[in-house]
């Protein structure tokens, strides 16, 4: 399959382009910059230059692939900033593979969108509740998709993605230091998120479908800072922990696509040496 990857550079990106060039796709890479782009060397990975804020850039980027998975996100900046490219950005792309008649739209959002669960596991048809401006639009962004006549959209909200030497647990540490220690945390590994996506890239049907993608255990934030050798949070800032208090129900990609973890568990991952 020929697929184009936006935020082939990031943290969730970058590992899926390598993992789909792998297994045989031929994969397109969005790069703002072909200059500072870096080089995909031996990945066989091809880069095409445009921008989500410039849709008239997009056509080329679009042209001739069957599938797109986006994945450019922003997140840390204004609401405005963060607006215009998980929002309107999302609408660009969408529209140019629409109007480039690719088969198939895939859309990374965040288990996030749901808001603070309080310990219950939250299903894609539960409503949501976000609480900051990422999750905002994030879920708007999911709902212009789900409502886009023309194009086979379907939705990942994804967990607390981490392995394949991604240091996204050690660098959350200073972040949810004193979130409280039994919190618990839905994760997936990055093989596991490219699994997901391989297989919504490959199943027929149903389209105009969100999945909660997620692995068996959700680890208390003890269990992750144990991980990194780092003391369990303090608990100070339950309030804030609201933020991330999101845990996934994760039975419907297993039963429409026969999706099962690598890595059920954080301790799996651990004793592979893949965390």
């Amino acid at each position: 399959m020929k697929i184009l990857i936006t935020g082939a550079t990031g943290r969730i990106g970058s590992r899926l382009a390598k993992r789909l060039a792998q297994r045989g796709d031929q994969v397109r890479a969005l790069v703002r910059d072909r200059t500072r782009a870096a080089d995909p060397g031996d990945a066989g990975i091809e880069l095409v230059q445009g921008d989500l804020l410039d849709a008239e850039s997009l056509a080329a980027a679009v042209r001739g692939v069957e599938a797109v998975v986006h994945c450019a996100a922003f997140r840390g900046a204004t609401a405005e900033q963060e607006h215009a490219i998980n929002g309107l950005g999302t609408q660009h792309l969408a529209s140019a593979a629409r109007a480039a008649f690719v088969k198939r739209f895939l859309f990374m959002s965040a288990g996030v969108v749901y808001g603070s669960t309080g310990g219950r596991l939250a299903g894609e048809d539960d409503p949501c509740a976000p609480i900051d401006a990422y999750a905002v639009n994030k879920l708007a962004a999911e709902r212009f998709l789900l409502a886009l006549e023309g194009l086979d959209a379907r939705v990942l909200r994804l967990p607390f993605v981490y392995g394949d030497g991604d240091p996204h647990i050690a660098e959350a540490v200073p972040m949810t230091r004193a979130f409280p220690p039994t919190q618990r945390l839905s994760i997936a590994h990055h093989a596991d998120v490219a699994q997901a996506v391989a297989r919504l890239l490959a199943a027929p049907s149903p389209a105009h479908r969100i999945y909660n993608v997620v692995d068996d255990e959700a680890p208390t934030l003890a269990a992750l800072f144990a991980s990194v050798s780092e003391p369990p949070p303090d608990g100070s800032d339950a309030e804030r922990a609201r933020t991330i208090d999101a845990l996934l129900d994760g039975r419907r990609i297993r039963a429409d696509v026969g999706f099962t973890p690598a890595f059920p568990r954080l301790a799996d991952a651990i004793a592979a040496g893949a965390a």
